[in-house]
């Protein structure tokens, strides 16, 4: 098999998109989906949920010198599944059933009879409910935008 058909090539961006879609979903809707998914595999803690403090970096106009805008109170986990897997889950805030339910769904995520099933029930009503919450903003941002170019071409008349 060529490696660009080879299914476990894109499993790396796979994992990544998805701890990024967990990651940032509202903590209850997040619990409702697991606890929809039924009975799942058992998992010991590796490192149970704390919370600690990372800095966060911005750039000037999105390309420029990075800069220390501040720090962000997060919260980590790790599991491993009885077949070794292992999963890692950060989330912002204090939450750590989040960080631990996102850590299990990443562990659970690297098993493929689990990974269409996650990607069905869990990962994509997020994305979706996330693109969802996008939108939203992004009218109502547009619905308070001002033309200064009119303002100030109409204002000198």
């Amino acid at each position: 098999m060529s490696p660009s058909t080879d299914p476990g090539t894109d499993l790396p961006a796979r994992r990544q998109r998805w701890l990024s879609v967990l990651a940032k979903a509202p903590a209850p809707r997040l619990k409702a989906l697991w606890d929809g998914l039924g009975p799942v595999p058992a998992y010991a803690l590796l490192r149970r949920p704390e919370v600690g403090l990372v800095m966060v970096q911005g750039r000037i106009s999105g390309s420029g010198a990075p800069f220390c805008a501040g720090e962000m109170t997060v919260t980590r986990a790790a599991v491993r599944l009885a077949g070794g897997q292992i999963g890692h889950g950060y989330v912002g805030g204090r939450q750590p059933r989040q960080a631990e339910l996102v850590a299990a769904i990443d562990a659970l995520g690297q098993l493929p009879q689990w990974r269409a099933m996650l990607e069905a029930r869990v990962v994509a009503p997020l994305a979706a409910e996330a693109e969802a919450r996008h939108r939203l903003t992004a009218a109502q941002a547009a619905a308070t935008k001002v033309d200064f170019f009119t303002v100030a071409r109409e204002a000198g008349t």
